[in-house]
């Protein structure tokens, strides 16, 4: 993950009147801290945090009233889960290991799914300890090998090269394929009354076969 920088200002007034005074203005309220060096607060435009934090970027390095590399730690957001009103920095260095959260993006098609089966995504993110120059902006799950029936844990993901999975765990299931629902129940009610083995039709093969 390549580390964006970010222009920042010391801000003197504290509290809530401050800090709605300072979004006011175009900028949000920041707070720096760790490696055993003294809390700093700051502020940074407004536009230019929102980027960051929509494009993913968790590394940051910090100039102006700073000279830092950070990582953002916690963000507030308003109720309505559009703005930000607070953000929290600590401080790293790039070779430091860190625990971070990165998206997982699922690709390929399962050929468990085509065979009609429903594909169910258990995790959509994972946490990571790796080091803060090693940081991945996502994950790719590839499902393209999926059976009905089969499961990706967290043992088989791909990771960086140093990283380990700190949650879910390695034996937890991310995604897996499985029967859809009342399946099962359908088909032994069937057996009961006929005595016949159930006809298994698979998702995408009703229309070929009312076509012929």
């Amino acid at each position: 993950m390549s580390t964006e920088s970010i222009t920042v200002e010391k801000r003197e007034g504290l509290g809530s009147a401050a800090c709605r005074r300072l979004r006011g203005e175009g900028k949000t309220p920041l707070n720096l801290y760790g490696h055993g060096e003294d809390n700093v607060n700051l502020c940074g435009d407004t536009k230019a945090i929102h980027n960051l934090i929509h494009g993913g970027v968790k590394l940051i390095a910090l100039k102006g009233a700073v000279s830092d590399t950070a990582l953002i730690s916690e963000v507030q957001w308003d109720a309505f889960g559009s703005d930000v009103l607070h953000v929290d920095l600590t401080r790293v260095s790039q070779s430091e290991k860190v625990e971070v959260t990165v998206p997982l993006e699922v690709h390929g098609e399962a050929p468990g799914v085509k065979a009609g089966g429903m594909l169910a995504v258990t995790a959509h993110e994972i946490t990571l300890s790796c080091s803060a120059s090693e940081i991945p902006e996502q994950i790719t799950v590839d499902v393209s090998s999926l059976e009905m029936g089969g499961a990706i844990h967290g043992s088989d993901l791909q990771l960086p090269s140093g990283a380990e999975l700190v949650n879910p765990t390695s034996g937890d299931t991310i995604v897996q394929v499985s029967e859809p629902a009342g399946a099962s129940d359908a088909a032994e009610e069937d057996l009961g009354e006929t005595g016949a083995e159930p006809e298994v039709i698979s998702k995408g093969k009703d229309d070929e076969e009312g076509g012929e």
